[in-house]
């Protein structure tokens, strides 16, 4: 092996590593840093690098692809599917056919191509990229409301099986006769379908299973996961499924059971998720010359932007409005139709099949993934925060260790650092309220560790280790919030000064709070009320305007909201 092509390559991931910070303070998708750096690598920038085999870049892209979607199904909760999961799919098959269409009228138009060719870029571009989405929600620090993530996320998850079917229709459409294409297509998407769905689920099973049956040394279950991981990812495959859906599905499963380990396991992934991301997209970034594409930027761009601003709003319109989506959430969905990396691994199967004009589709998926990137990924924090689309966030504890021992069941050790207004003055530990089940292992403080007394006062800047299991995190991490949330994003001034059960009654509220809702009739609850908004789905952060009153969702359980904040119009008391 060349020293020099390892010295190269270990360089490109320090440099694209080193630039990430960069990426955050300006605004700018880490995707687009390691895409940047790929192609200045290549044979036009200073690395000067010739590469150009494709063959080893699908490989590498898809081994890549199927450890990103194995984290990212891994953090996906079981939970959200009862607010996303229809209208996901709607989008991730009617709106992924509607995008392909769309999108092949405009290429067919502006890059002079045959319509079967226009039709093969349309299908490519058509699905939303699971890479960039899930880096981009998941590591922005953004706590979108739950309607609006959870479609996010398992659209993209999900949407690659249709257009895998529509990409791979085309190319054997182009590339034979005809003959009984479109019957062997229908046959591809139906096994892409069922034997990825049903695959990834048992394997899924099948994982979590093996790992809480075995013993290993603690730093090998998040090897042992991703392992057998890209085994069902790749037998699937081999089936004729979609190893996408699979192993996707697969860490859905893994990501909402009881495994062993789970912690270590999900932090170990969060590295090789980037690991995977770096050389996917550096490795896709040095297929490209910068100067390919300056011949198609004109028309390149009249495409992506028409995706972004046309064609993708109009299929999020026609397709989920019936969810009980309101019109900021919408606007906010149809903006986060983002592009990575699916589409160039996708243009890859046209070179492949040795098509005509494969080149200038490659070079446009390409294109329109930067425009993509840089138009729709830089403004994705302020657009979700100028929507109001953020909630506030649970304390994650900033570190969570499984314990591993019999005696100790599923408890962790879990460390949560003190900051924002809640700590600003000293709280005596002893007067705090804890989930049961769970205990004070210490306190640290400068480089100290303080034994927890209960007359010891804490304050921000200290960090405060605890004994708890993981079904209790949620209540733990509000008792001891890590996080400093922005004021508009703190709870008096998010949910109100007053908190209400959702059983409460309209004719109740009047009483207590001396108003009256007119529009609605005294008998009906809280909860029925914002059941009534959000037709059946409500999430933290739903909001129902009642006069001079605003109710806030603060907590919900299997679609009813039990917990409900009220803000009064300080208007109205002035």
């Amino acid at each position: 092996m060349d020293p020099m092509l390892t010295l190269v390559g270990a360089l490109m991931l320090v440099i694209s590593i080193l630039l990430s910070p960069l990426s955050s303070r300006v605004g700018m998708p880490v995707l687009l840093v390691f895409l940047v750096v790929g192609m200045m690598m290549g044979k036009d920038g200073p690395g000067g690098i010739e590469f150009d085999d494709f063959q080893l870049s699908f490989l590498v892209a898809n081994l890549a692809l199927g450890v990103i979607l194995l984290d990212g199904g891994m953090r996906t909760r079981a939970e959200t599917f009862r607010v996303g999961l229809k209208p996901a799919l709607v989008l991730a098959t009617i709106g992924v056919g509607m995008t392909a269409l769309g999108a092949a009228l405009v290429a067919w138009m502006v890059f002079d191509l045959h319509w079967m060719t226009a039709l093969l870029v349309g299908s490519i571009i058509s699905s939303t990229d699971a890479a960039a989405v899930f880096s981009l929600l998941q590591g922005r620090g953004l706590h979108l409301n739950e309607r609006v993530s959870a479609t996010l996320e398992i659209e993209s998850g999900s949407n690659d099986p249709m257009a895998i079917f529509l990409t791979l229709m085309m190319v054997t459409l182009i590339a034979s006769d005809g003959d009984h294409a479109i019957q062997d297509s229908l046959i591809l998407l139906l096994k892409q379908f069922s034997i990825g769905g049903v695959g990834g689920i048992v394997g899924g099973f099948m994982i979590a299973e093996l790992a809480n049956r075995i013993r290993l040394t603690p730093s090998l279950y998040p090897l042992l996961v991703a392992a057998a991981g890209i085994s069902v990812f790749s037998a699937i495959n081999a089936l004729g499924g979609s190893g996408f859906l699979a192993i996707y599905l697969c860490g859905v499963v893994i990501g909402n059971r009881q495994v062993r380990m789970m912690p270590m396991i999900l932090q170990v992934h969060d590295g090789l998720a980037w690991l995977a991301q770096l050389c996917l997209f550096l490795i896709l970034g040095l297929l490209v010359n910068p100067s390919d594409l300056l011949p198609l930027a004109g028309s390149g761009l009249i495409l992506a932007l028409t995706l972004i601003f046309v064609i993708r709003p109009l299929t999020v319109l026609l397709t989920i409005w019936p969810f009980g989506f309101n019109r900021r959430e919408l606007g906010f969905i149809s903006w986060v139709g983002l592009r990575g990396a699916v589409p160039i691994v996708l243009a890859l199967f046209p070179i492949i099949a040795n098509l005509p004009e494969a080149q200038l589709v490659f070079h446009a998926a390409f294109f329109i993934v930067l425009v993509s990137l840089l138009v729709q990924g830089t403004t994705l924090t302020p657009l979700a925060r100028l929507l109001r689309l953020e909630i506030p966030a649970n304390g994650e504890p900033y570190r969570r260790l499984p314990l591993d021992a019999p005696a100790a069941g599923d408890h962790e050790l879990m460390l949560f650092p003190l900051r924002g207004e809640n700590w600003e003055s000293p709280r005596v530990l002893g007067q705090l309220r804890f989930p049961e089940n769970t205990a004070v292992a210490g306190v640290f403080r400068n480089r100290v560790c303080l034994q927890p007394k209960a007359d010891l006062e804490v304050s921000s800047g200290d960090m405060v280790a605890m004994f708890a299991t993981p079904s209790v995190l949620k209540e733990l991490g509000k008792s001891l919030s890590g996080r400093h949330t922005p004021k508009y994003l703190a709870d008096r001034a998010f949910f109100g000064d007053f908190v209400l059960n959702g059983d409460a009654l309209l004719g109740d509220v009047e009483q207590v709070y001396g108003i009256e809702f007119d529009e609605l009739p005294p008998e009906l609850s809280l909860a029925e009320c914002f059941a009534r908004r959000t037709k059946g789905h409500p999430v933290i952060g739903d909001t129902v305007v009642l006069g001079p009153v605003t109710l806030v969702a603060r907590a919900t359980e299997a679609d009813q909201v039990t917990k409900v904040g009220l803000k009064m119009d300080k208007s109205r008391n002035a």
